[in-house]
């Protein structure tokens, strides 16, 4: 898909019905560092509306995957240029 989305879902179900409701594909997903099958949600992959798919979703207890290329400050905030004091003297 060119333009997919990836929504998340603890329950089979609603999976199932979100990828009825925009004509999606429901896969297994995988957490990084869990071992057991039953912990791992249900995925469903599509190239729906983001606006429509994020309504749906949250309609059906699900979550939406953050974008990897979110935009980065182009700066950090400044540090502090003086110790940071506890009490008052």
């Amino acid at each position: 898909m060119a333009d997919e989305h990836v929504a998340y879902f603890w329950d089979r179900e609603d999976a199932d019905a979100v990828a009825e409701l925009l004509g999606g594909q429901v896969r297994r997903g995988r957490f990084h560092g869990e071992d057991d099958d039953e912990d791992h949600p249900w995925v469903v992959v599509t190239a729906a509306d983001p606006a429509v798919l994020e309504q749906v979703v949250g309609e059906h207890h699900g979550w939406l995957e953050t974008p990897a290329d979110e935009p980065t400050p182009a700066t950090p905030p400044p540090l502090p240029t003086e110790p940071r004091r506890l009490k008052n003297r």
